[in-house]
């Protein structure tokens, strides 16, 4: 076959990826670069992922000197000026949201207009003849991540402590195309419901999903806020230990991820219990906060012993 052949073969296959498969292989491929770097060693793995507190302070009784550039060759020399030159405010972080809620808001209005962003998107899905979640199913994963987007725009407003701190701007656009790709997530496997509504009414099956997801969505949306209302009210550098904050080091990011499975619960469509998207969703989430969890039980551990966190999970139950 030759050259032609396999260019025509590659937009074939390219033509046959359903939206779904876009936003699923977004969430992977991100997972997979976020374990990447986690592997790597750790003074380079320090350089591209820590920010904030971790960032900000050493350790305790750490009294070594900071490497030289010439002592840490020339690869993590480069790391080091390429991170050091691409540094964004931490307080960037409310982008993120500000971009979900508009996203939700965008959805809405072309779902109530019939636009055609959205019947091009759905039409593209649907062509795959994939089961689809119910009418109900993805009025309620739309509505639950405008609250999310809500919720978090207004804690960013009103509760969040304003931060001097930096970050990697990868870690900002890593986090922008995560937003703008669960926008379509949270409907895009009720695409079918989308284009026809009365053929895809909500039945028995799709109602326990929901009934299932709505209060596990709503305990981890209620404590979430608690958990950042804690540890905003917390003095610079202390641990928090109230709430959730007793078992868990991480206990916010325990409610993200619960979050997530919720909504891949409450949109799973027909025959399936769980959003196929949703979950790929949730495999990044869980993997690049598992990553920011681990490195913050270690700060906390050498800022104030082993003891603290000994007991604690890190972030999900049973399991890390």
């Amino acid at each position: 076959m030759g050259w032609d052949g396999h260019w025509q073969q590659g937009l074939a296959t390219l033509s046959s990826v359903t939206p779904a498969q876009c936003c699923q292989a977004i969430f992977l491929l991100a997972a997979g670069g976020v374990l990447a770097v986690a592997v790597m060693p750790r003074d380079a793995k320090t350089l591209l992922v820590d920010y904030g507190a971790r960032k900000a302070q050493e350790p305790p009784g750490d009294d070594r000197p900071p490497p030289k550039a010439a002592d840490r060759g020339w690869l993590l020399s480069l790391i080091d000026t390429v991170t050091s030159w691409t540094q964004v405010p931490h307080s960037w972080f409310g982008a993120f949201y500000v971009v979900s809620l508009a996203c939700s808001v965008l959805w809405l209005a072309q779902y109530l207009g019939d636009g055609a962003v959205l019947r091009f998107v759905a039409s593209s899905q649907a062509a795959a003849r994939q089961p689809s979640a119910t009418s109900g199913q993805v009025a309620l994963g739309w509505f639950m991540m405008f609250l999310q987007g809500a919720r978090r725009v207004f804690e960013h407003a009103t509760i969040i402590k304003p931060s001097k701190s930096t970050m990697w701007v990868v870690h900002w656009l890593l986090g922008l195309l995560f937003y703008l790709a669960i926008s379509v997530s949270v409907w895009v496997e009720g695409s079918h419901a989308i284009l026809d509504p009365a053929g895809y009414t909500d039945d028995a099956q799709s109602l326990l999903k929901m009934a299932v997801a709505v209060p596990a969505f709503l305990f981890a949306w209620v404590n979430q806020y608690r958990c950042h209302k804690h540890l905003a009210g917390l003095k610079k550098y202390s641990l928090p230990e109230a709430g959730m904050f007793r078992h868990y080091v991480c206990p916010h990011y325990t409610c993200e991820c619960l979050l997530y499975l919720s909504m891949a619960i409450a949109t799973a469509p027909r025959g399936a219990w769980c959003n196929r998207t949703l979950v790929c969703a949730l495999i990044f989430v869980a993997v690049n906060l598992g990553v920011t969890a681990s490195g913050t039980r270690k700060w906390y551990a050498d800022k104030f012993g082993i003891g603290p966190v000994a007991n604690k999970w890190n972030m999900i139950p049973f399991v890390f």
